[in-house]
């Protein structure tokens, strides 16, 4: 059975009535009866990393080019997790990541590892493009600073030995030679650099040591497959076996150490258009190697399994907003760095206040204010108060990614709106081609605007509603899907976005965004 069916027996299962969520929840991988279920986030974080601190355990993510950007999540039983924080406030070194001359998607931070040694956490990670940067800071929530090393290593893997020597494992899947880099005392700089090992196709390394031997997993992309190697020494000779792939759980994760001395396993598994999900899985030991799953069915992650760690309560990152603090929620990160000129949570007190900026679509736009989209079906109403439309302005909600589908209040002149739908297939290369159905006017000062996204049947479908009571469906149901070529690198995200082609523009003003279950399907 493959993780993808395991989802939607999840959901099924759900739905049958054999685990209730709370109503605010749209997956819940803790069961409420010691047990959970895969995957433990029901939405994009790829490329994970997680270490254990005492009793608390860190887990990394990737980003790309959303500002804040390189979250970290935070549990203490592997199950339960919350934004702990991100890494990086704003991206630096490229005038795309402000979009301008040209946009940074696909580009920005990739594949981090996090270490903490002698009272400092580290994050090493690399630009697209740029070369490694080693982060530190004294606790998880910052401030972080960093040092820039000498040159780029591919998806670093930071490793501190026992003796305190720090590493930087780097492949490549084009090639999958494994060299390490020898970093100084306080990791500012190489010293050295070795080739350690080479493993067809391998890249996204991981690497811990255990009873004297240091072990080393690998993501083979190509194979969406991982392998974990053993050595006595980092230099080798090391020995590999295959290990789980995505039919069975997954292709990039690694180890990591339980406070009771027994191991568990995280894992990425593609799983379409929501995006690259993390597995979590019991490790047993054999023969000196490390299993996934259990005894009776070696290498296989499984859907249910009992927590690793009794007695802590549900935690899930936050999603629904009602923008009464001063400050964005943690869930929310822009396309790219946003200009802060066009936006406030002070201008209106328990608003967001989203100025219009100058593009000529969404993909152009700054500012579009995103969040991971969760599965396996999710509701999203955004309430916006529109007055403040401007003639030119196209200011909406919808998702972002693949295919941005946008439902937008157009103002074709001061107190003449009109609600528009938009989709926008994504390209690497070639202009934005555009979807769109016939503008329904409309005078109502407030509205609601609804994006349903069912990731069963990989289709969104709009409504809108000037009472949240009856609603209206605007359009016919539209694609979502993951192509790492095109779109973002990432799984659909909803998102708010305001802007207009000319110079001037007003603003829309968002009163709540609340995010829940979907009860039935997205249906063609």
């Amino acid at each position: 059975m493959s993780s993808r069916t395991w989802f939607r027996l999840g959901a099924l299962l759900l739905s049958a009535g054999f685990a209730v969520p709370l109503a605010a929840q749209v997956w819940r991988s803790d069961q409420g009866d010691g047990t959970y279920r895969n995957p433990v986030l029901y939405a994009d974080y790829p490329d994970p990393d997680i270490i254990r601190v005492g009793e608390d355990f860190y887990f990394v993510s990737t980003t790309f080019a959303n500002a804040p950007g390189v979250t970290i999540l935070h549990s203490k039983d592997l199950v339960n997790w919350r934004i702990a924080g991100h890494v990086v406030d704003r991206l630096d070194g490229d005038p795309r990541y402000d979009l301008t001359q040209g946009d940074a998607y696909r580009r920005g931070f990739y594949a981090a590892s996090l270490r903490y040694h002698d009272g400092l956490f580290y994050v090493a990670v690399t630009p697209v493009g740029h070369k490694t940067r080693i982060y530190r800071a004294r606790t998880i929530a910052g401030p972080w600073t960093y040092s820039e090393l000498d040159r780029e290593a591919f998806d670093p893997a930071l490793f501190i030995d026992d003796d305190g020597t720090a590493y930087l494992g780097t492949s490549i899947g084009s090639d999958g030679t494994v060299t390490l880099l020898t970093l100084n005392k306080d990791l500012t700089a190489v010293t050295a650099a070795r080739k350690a090992y080479y493993n067809k196709g391998a890249e996204g390394s991981k690497i811990i040591r255990r009873d004297g031997y240091y072990y080393l997993f690998n993501a083979i992309p190509g194979k969406l497959a991982m392998t974990v190697s053993r050595a006595r020494s980092l230099w080798g000779p090391w020995e590999t076996k295959p290990s789980i792939d995505d039919k069975s759980g997954g292709h990039q994760g690694a180890i990591v150490d339980m406070p009771d001395g027994s191991w568990y396993g995280f894992v990425m598994v593609d799983a379409g258009a929501i995006g690259r999900m993390t597995n979590i899985s019991p490790i047993f030991w054999k023969d000196g190697w490390p299993w996934w799953g259990a005894p009776d069915r070696p290498d296989f992650v499984p859907e249910r399994s009992p927590k690793p760690i009794r007695g802590h309560g549900f935690a899930e990152p936050p999603s629904s907003d009602d923008f009464s603090n001063p400050v964005l929620g943690s869930q929310w990160q822009w396309n790219h760095n946003p200009d802060d000129s066009k936006w406030s949570l002070t201008q209106r007190p328990g608003f967001l206040r989203l100025h219009a900026t100058r593009a000529d679509g969404i993909w152009t736009a700054r500012n579009t204010l995103t969040q991971k989209a969760q599965g396996p079906r999710m509701r999203a109403i955004a309430k916006v108060d529109v007055q403040g439309l401007q003639p030119g302005d196209l200011c909406g909600f919808g998702s972002f990614g693949k295919y941005s589908a946008q439902l937008s209040v157009a103002a074709a002149a001061v107190g003449h709106r009109s609600v528009r739908m938009q989709v926008t297939d994504s390209t690497q290369d070639g202009p934005q081609t555009e979807m769109r159905v016939p503008s329904l006017a409309i005078d109502a000062p407030t509205m609601w605007l609804r994006v349903d996204l069912d990731f069963e049947t990989d289709l969104g479908r709009f409504a809108y509603s000037i009472d949240n009571r009856q609603w209206r469906d605007v359009g016919t149901p539209f694609p979502l899907a993951f192509d790492w070529r095109t779109g973002t690198f990432q799984g659909q995200q909803i998102a708010l976005s305001c802007y207009n082609s000319g110079p001037d523009g007003g603003y829309m003003d968002i009163d709540s965004v609340t995010v829940s279950p979907l009860a039935g399907t997205v249906q063609p």
